[in-house]
């Protein structure tokens, strides 16, 4: 039996569930979070505590039930405590600027990119860092809002201009070495 899938989730007070076949949902002080899952398993909620029960012991299913419990406990922890995600910008004159529910980026290019921040998503800019932070109480959407602000400008390898995530390392090259 998945080890993951066994542990039981305790709910907060401040946590109100709701489970039905194939959906759960989530509201707590940080937000609202609803997941689809497989209807194959079985979300059972009972005196504060949720716990993920899988049909048999096919393939599929040892598959899924440390999955759903997972996804499940990322959920009450994001309506709890929120997730966040951490972007260095680096280059000269490489910046964001947080304006309403649009951060708008200069990255180099001749124009400034403005990317608009999904529903459910904060943003925090640190100037003297250089440091932008998302923040949310659904880890995937984070995570894919981090990501598509990362691929606006990737870090290039030669002097790593441009938005990495907070704890990558780019491997650096050498480049030309001059005269020979």
């Amino acid at each position: 039996m998945s080890r993951i899938g066994r542990m039981v989730i305790k709910v907060p007070d401040k946590v109100k569930v709701s489970v039905q076949p194939g959906l759960v949902n989530v509201e707590g002080p940080k937000g609202k979070v609803a997941q689809k899952l497989d209807r194959e398993m079985k979300v059972v909620h009972e005196k504060g505590e949720i716990r993920v029960e899988r049909p048999n012991d096919s393939r599929r299913s040892r598959q899924l039930h440390g999955l759903t419990r997972s996804l499940v406990a990322n959920m009450i922890q994001g309506v709890t405590t929120g997730f966040a995600r951490s972007l260095d910008i680096s280059g000269v004159g490489y910046k964001a600027e947080i304006k309403g529910k649009e951060i708008h980026l200069l990255l180099g290019y001749s124009h400034v990119v403005i990317y608009p921040l999904p529903e459910g998503v904060t943003a925090q800019y640190d100037a003297k860092a250089n440091r932008l932070t998302v923040a949310g109480a659904d880890k995937h959407q984070i995570g894919l809002v981090a990501s598509e602000i990362r691929k606006l400008r990737p870090p290039e390898p030669y002097k790593g201009k441009g938005v990495k995530y907070a704890e990558e390392t780019i491997r650096r090259k050498q480049g030309k070495t001059g005269a020979a």
